[in-house]
């Protein structure tokens, strides 16, 4: 840019207001006179050339000092396009400055990873046909979950030998019920054959697992949604739930004791059973003296509350009999009200009733039965209810499937899930060893 330049012009004097010797200056005039003088190629004043200019006087795009376009001009070069291989060399040239021992570390690392994807492949796939023969070999509804551990699994098939495989098996039949999960891990196992292609069988070194029967398939199996199992203690269940007698719903309740039978199989056997009419009474099947209808406690303290209930009672002597009252006193109280508050306010009264086996009262004396509100027909068909009958509904017992040869069940025990065992096994052989 053009070093400004001052160019002075002569100030005009002209008089004001008629004063002599007073000149006046036009400020305009003063900044004009500061500004460039005016340049036709630089309007602006910003020292910019044309594009004319910069290129030495030639057309844009042109060699300089051409005319009509043939020639060259004498103060610059022709013309040619930029040389886009010279960036390319550049930029191979970066790669090369990678040490050889770096790119060796870089392909063993893309190989090692190749031979991860590949061994993994073969891993599932060799898990997917173990699940297939395993749910054709032991006849299984569902297919078993195969897990095949250890790294690599391709050296494990060269060797034939497996360090170890986890199975889990849902829904095995056994007996009338079926077991919720079956889990083994088996170890040390020699594979008969070649992986996955003309695989013949295997022997499992040991094995050890545990299998489940939920309480959740119980009550659907056995209590057909009516009764529910619970955990009672380390070695029993609990059953509750409803069932049907002579058109009524009666409450059932009942204990079962858990047990091992034999090395292969789980047995119950049920200890103890009720049938509860709600609010009134209780039947217990089964031998005396234990056996029977029995009053509740809160039924017991109505009757002797109750002047009609207990006059019904004890106008029948063989009741009167087993609550201590003589046929003298008995007669008296039906007509003696005081006689009948002395009976029943005794405090031997109660507990004295409680003890009563209805059975024979209800069934001989259906008006008793409906006084005490127990329903005749609901009573007799209880006392008719054998305890097979009524056991065959809650016990259970099951074994472990034939094919699952050399297995055995330990540790049986009750968990809040459901009834739990151990699996044990060893030297145990699948399919064709030989």
């Amino acid at each position: 840019m053009r070093s400004p330049t001052r160019i002075s012009s002569p100030r005009p004097s002209h008089p004001h207001d008629g004063s002599p010797g007073v000149h006046y200056s036009n400020p305009y005039e003063e900044l004009a006179e500061l500004a460039d003088p005016y340049d036709p190629d630089d309007p602006l004043g910003l020292g910019l050339a044309s594009d004319d200019d910069a290129d030495g006087g030639g057309r844009r795009g042109e060699p300089v000092g051409s005319g009509s376009g043939s020639g060259s001009g004498d103060d610059g070069a022709a013309w040619s396009p930029p040389n886009h291989r010279r960036s390319s060399r550049r930029r191979r040239g970066r790669f090369r400055g990678i040490p050889l021992t770096a790119k060796a570390l870089i392909g063993l690392l893309v190989l090692g990873l190749l031979l991860v994807l590949g061994d993994r492949c073969a891993v599932m796939y060799s898990e997917r046909k173990a699940e297939q023969e395993l749910q054709k070999r032991l006849d299984l509804a569902t297919a078993p979950n195969v897990t095949i551990h250890g790294f690599p699994f391709l050296t494990q098939v060269l060797g034939k030998d497996l360090q170890q495989v986890d199975i889990a098996v849902p829904d095995v039949a056994a007996d009338r019920v079926s077991l919720a999960e079956v889990r083994a891990q088996a170890q040390d196992i020699r594979i008969v054959g070649d992986l996955p292609s003309s695989f013949r069988g295997a022997t499992v070194g040991r094995m050890k697992g545990d299998v489940l029967l939920s309480f959740e398939d119980l009550s659907r199996e056995l209590g057909a949604s009516q009764v529910r199992f619970q955990a009672l203690g380390p070695s029993s269940v609990r059953a509750d739930g409803k069932l049907p007698v002579a058109g009524q719903q009666v409450s059932l309740h009942a204990q079962a004791q858990i047990r091992r039978q034999g090395d292969r199989g789980i047995s119950t056997s049920v200890t103890d059973m009720r049938l509860d009419i709600p609010g009134i009474a209780t039947y217990r099947p089964g031998p005396e003296p234990r056996a029977g209808l029995y009053l509740h406690k809160k039924a017991a303290r109505q009757i002797s509350e109750d002047s009609e209930k207990a006059r019904a009672l004890l106008s029948i002597p063989s009741v009167a009999e087993k609550l201590g009252v003589s046929p003298a006193e008995a007669g008296q109280a039906r007509n003696d009200d005081r006689m009948l508050d002395r009976i029943t306010e005794s405090p031997r009264f109660v507990p004295a009733l409680l003890a009563v086996n209805l059975v024979q009262a209800a069934n001989e004396h259906p008006q008793l039965a409906r006084k005490l509100g127990i329903d005749p027909t609901v009573a007799a068909a209880l006392t008719r209810m054998k305890v097979p009958e009524l056991t065959d509904k809650l016990e259970l017992s099951f074994q472990l499937p034939r094919k699952a040869k050399g297995i055995k069940l330990t540790n049986i025990g009750v968990s809040p899930e459901g009834i739990r065992a151990d699996l044990t096994g060893a030297g145990l052989s699948f399919g064709k060893t030989h």
